[in-house]
């Protein structure tokens, strides 16, 4: 019973939230199939790995040292941080080394960053709700809920979020400095974030206001994301607007297809209106088009015919011209 609850507590907000980071992705959608593999890489595979490797770098300590307190917080501020965000970061890498034309904005690294966090924050909840219930009973684990879930559910895509930036602005910048350094600057920013997380929470026992800091911290970091996310989607939208005219005056789309496109929410009233009519999955890949178009002349101009880029967009072109016809606007 102890177990299946927490398993439902910590599965079931951490599916929501990534339903709603999906969600955010308002013009060129990542592919589902992709996210689903990158939280389950979170889920399984990175907190396996970061368990093993704190166990092994814990006894390494505990043998040098004879403390097992040196080790416990050696553990939580240093080997924790260190291990899960590189394990959380290999995913995200995977994308931008082996599918790099799905890297197409900073958006979209926080997409990818955001749910391999949330992968892995959910099975560490399932760890440490069912231990609390194990040991409390079912207080114990309610309350633990609380402060692991309710409060701190956006903990890990925040730590996270820093190297899925760093690795889209390597992607996407024509300066060759930008390109080696945003990546293992946005590295050691989920690492410091996380450990200044984990070093107030290790001492909050001993300073009650330590607690108060961290949630602070980790709070203002949420909302900073949040703004850089905004930001991000109306940058978005102007670029649309800035490649998609071009199309219009080619004939690929009408007037009201690219007032369309250019509005995430008109985009949704669109995608709505096809659950009760006919046209659900033309229009759906209409305006993923759309997006993904305007993505590749912006990073033609940018970056010249990197990734075939002149081909891609002849492609998209292509296939929008042939969607026209088909989609609700």
């Amino acid at each position: 019973m102890g177990f299946l609850l927490a398993v439902i507590l910590s599965f079931v907000p951490a599916f929501a939230c990534a339903a709603f980071v999906y969600w955010l992705d308002r013009y060129e959608k990542e592919p589902r199939l992709l996210l689903g593999a990158v939280f389950f890489w979170g889920a399984v595979v990175a907190v396996i790995g970061a368990l093993v490797a704190q166990l092994i770098l814990a006894g390494a300590v505990t043998a040098a040292t004879g403390s097992e307190r040196a080790a416990d917080v050696a553990g939580s501020t240093l080997f924790a941080p260190i291990t899960e965000e590189s394990l959380k970061g290999i995913a995200i890498l995977g994308v931008f080394l082996i599918l790099r034309r799905e890297f197409d904005s900073v958006l979209d690294g926080i997409v990818y960053a955001a749910v391999v966090a949330l992968g892995f924050a959910a099975t560490e909840n399932v760890f440490y709700l069912y231990g609390e219930f194990t040991e409390h009973g079912m207080d114990g684990l309610l309350t633990l809920f609380v402060v692991r879930v309710v409060l701190g559910i956006w903990n890990h895509p925040f730590y996270t979020a820093w190297m899925g930036i760093g690795l889209a602005l390597s992607r996407l910048s024509p300066r060759a400095w930008v390109r080696w350094l945003a990546s293992p600057l946005g590295w050691a920013a989920a690492l410091g974030f996380h450990s200044l997380h984990n070093t107030l929470a290790t001492f909050a026992e001993q300073t009650p206001g330590l607690g108060l800091l961290m949630f602070l911290v980790d709070w203002f970091g949420w909302l900073a994301i949040c703004i850089l996310i905004f930001v991000s989607i109306r940058r978005e939208g102007r670029l649309l607007g800035t490649h998609l005219a071009e199309e219009v005056g080619l004939g690929r789309l009408t007037d009201a297809q690219y007032r369309t496109a250019t509005s995430s929410w008109a985009q949704t009233g669109a995608r709505i209106r096809t659950l009760v009519g006919a046209g659900r999955r033309p229009t759906r890949r209409f305006y993923q088009v759309c997006g993904e178009l305007a993505h590749k002349k912006a990073q033609l101009a940018r970056l010249g015919d990197e990734g075939r880029n002149t081909a891609l967009v002849e492609k998209l072109r292509a296939e929008l011209a042939g969607l026209s016809g088909q989609a609700i606007c």
